[in-house]
């Protein structure tokens, strides 16, 4: 977002209250203030939050929060409001932010369903909460990052899931076939306050930034419209939190990097990799211990020592192929969810058209495909897309009902008299008949022109 054009074609985002060349707004502030409030010399402050409010910040972060979307808040406000409530009430926020006076709202209580049962809890703060919290984790980041351990790869520039993945895979083929994989429970609801901010305070001078960001944990949740307060935890849905979770786990991936273990970690999602079942155990015990100092506690249910090929990750797991080569493919679990959503999005009473359960499809598996596009197992990719085919000529099949629509549209697309004749006489058995001659009336050519991905393409 660049900041020349002062011309009658600058947008209106451009013109947002922030000040020119990076410099804050100067604050007015009273001789009664306390040294802590207002962040000065004496309250050890480093002149952080001034670069928070910076203009640039500002504007990097505005345009991140427009890139990013999502729902309202509690307050009901949307992305689209947010430049002309900042235009409107910018001074005040910044005076507040520098002056260590900004209260953050509560934040609103989503629930979604996990894909091995029960609830998600996500909390969704104010748009101009995720306003500010971008501003904050743009100056934060820099500052911590690069000190963060080389095999962390969640929430982090430049690092994605994949990485992960082709790491775990290189640790296994050299021999460490036993995996040490955590589960936390719970984890970001059973973030400590005072460990996680004990950690920040040895890097952060700052006590304004400090002071909010131990707010931004504080802040309350609003549930079915019950307020409630809280003690611990740091909710999924606002831009510091996946920082603020690396910094605590960071302690953790320093002593496995001091004992010299092969290990990935993802956000809370950490797997050691080890030669034998007895290291495996002895790891484990270290990691409760290391964990119990953080005050989290080990998820003993979703957690084991088991062979590397028995477990998953984000998604993945492993095989062996001939000359014990190690391979990626995609875990049992994930498959599972691909097929229960194709079902729902395919299903035969929706009163669709062939072309509108394709759209929605389509946006579903490109996005599929793009994450699990490691995979090594062309085979089964193959398969998906022969039932995928399958589906669609039974919707199609429901759509004609009667035999003698079935027998002149089959015959309309080239199957042959007694193919045809087959298949209608036969015309309430959809799943069975889509699995017959039918695929010459809709060969795979005209699924590639409805634009149905190939998974195995």
């Amino acid at each position: 977002m660049g900041l020349a054009g002062k011309g009658p074609q600058m947008s209106r985002q451009l013109e947002l209250p922030f000040k020119s060349k990076g410099e804050a707004l100067r604050v007015e502030r009273s001789e009664e203030e306390p040294a802590a409030a207002r962040g000065d010399e004496r309250s050890g402050a480093s002149g952080l939050m001034e670069k928070v409010v910076s203009r640039p910040n500002l504007q990097a972060a505005l345009k991140r929060v427009r890139k990013n979307k999502g729902s309202p808040g509690i307050d009901g406000m949307r992305v689209e409001e947010l430049s002309d409530h900042l235009r409107e009430n910018w001074p005040g926020l910044c005076e507040q932010l520098l002056g260590g006076r900004y209260q953050p709202a509560m934040v609103k209580q989503q629930l979604i369903p996990k894909s091995g049962g029960g609830m998600r809890k996500l909390g969704i703060p104010t748009v101009l909460d995720r306003f500010i919290q971008q501003a904050l984790l743009q100056v934060l980041q820099p500052m911590f990052d690069p000190s963060f351990s080389q095999h962390s790869h969640g929430f982090r520039p430049g690092r994605r899931a994949h990485d992960a993945i082709v790491e775990a895979q290189r640790h296994v083929q050299q021999g460490r076939r036993i995996v040490v994989d955590v589960d936390l429970e719970q984890f970001f609801d059973r973030v400590n306050h005072d460990v996680l901010m004990g950690r920040l305070a040895k890097r952060i001078g700052d006590r304004r930034v400090l002071g909010l960001i131990r707010r931004y944990l504080k802040a309350g949740i609003l549930a079915n419209g019950l307020a409630m307060e809280r003690y611990e935890g740091t909710p999924q849905g606002g831009p510091l939190s996946p920082l603020l979770a690396n910094v605590l786990l960071d302690e953790v991936d320093k002593e496995l990097e001091r004992r010299g273990h092969a290990f990935v970690r993802y956000a809370d999602d950490c797997n050691v990799y080890v030669r034998s079942r007895r290291a495996g155990e002895r790891v484990m015990e270290l990691l409760k211990g290391l964990y119990a100092k953080l005050r989290l506690r080990v998820n003993a249910s979703k957690s084991a020592v088991d062979l590397a090929t028995r477990r998953k990750l984000l998604g993945y797991s492993f095989w062996m192929a001939p000359g014990r080569l190690v391979r990626r493919r995609v875990s049992a679990k994930a498959l599972g969810a691909l097929r229960d959503r194709v079902r729902a999005i395919t299903r035969r009473t929706g009163g669709r058209s062939v072309e509108q359960v394709v759209e929605e499809l389509r946006g579903y598996l490109t996005g599929w495909k793009q994450y699990y596009r490691l995979a090594e197992t062309p085979r089964v990719f193959g398969q998906l897309d022969e039932w995928l085919r399958h589906r669609l000529r039974a919707i199609h099949l429901k759509h004609w009902k009667r035999g003698k629509t079935i027998y002149r549209e089959l015959r309309r697309r080239g199957l042959s008299n007694d193919a045809a004749a087959k298949v209608a006489a036969n015309g309430r058995r959809w799943w069975h008949n889509s699995a017959m001659a039918i695929n010459i009336a809709f060969p795979i050519r005209y699924f590639d022109g409805l634009g149905l991905p190939r998974l195995a393409a």
